[in-house]
């Protein structure tokens, strides 16, 4: 995990391999800030959907339980979420380096959409080494 200490708190950016963990053993909030159609064409199985164009810091959840972490495609529109968070009074927030696509890049699973029946699919992209 990095971490930057900004004027309002600190910025916390980790890897796909540490939400992961976290988020498997139940320690952390996973906030998707994608548009809608960009979540229901694949997703992080279990993470929640609050888009950026709408996004409100004052409605969000506290962490007394749970860390929040954000992501989205590629790891910017999470960055500037969460610094948001940061100035409306969140003294640490964290988000997904690399977002989304970093994640699948992992090769961790996913649920996708199944191109012929539309429906949604477990999906894991095959790593090269």
């Amino acid at each position: 995990m990095e971490t930057e200490t900004t004027d309002h708190g600190t910025l916390e950016t980790w890897t796909p391999q540490e939400v992961k963990e976290a988020f498997d053993h139940n320690e952390i909030v996973l906030i998707d800030v994608r548009t809608p159609q960009e979540y229901g064409l694949e997703r992080i199985e279990g993470a929640l959907l609050a888009p950026m164009q709408a996004f409100d810091p004052d409605h969000m959840p506290g962490q007394s339980d749970k860390r929040i972490v954000f992501h989205c495609g590629s790891g910017i529109r999470s960055e500037k979420v969460a610094r948001l968070c940061l100035e409306h009074g969140f003294d640490r927030v964290a988000h997904l380096k690399g977002g989304f696509g970093a994640w699948k890049d992992t090769g961790m699973a996913y649920t996708g959409t199944d191109v012929g029946s539309g429906a949604p699919k477990s999906m894991q992209k095959k790593t090269t080494n």
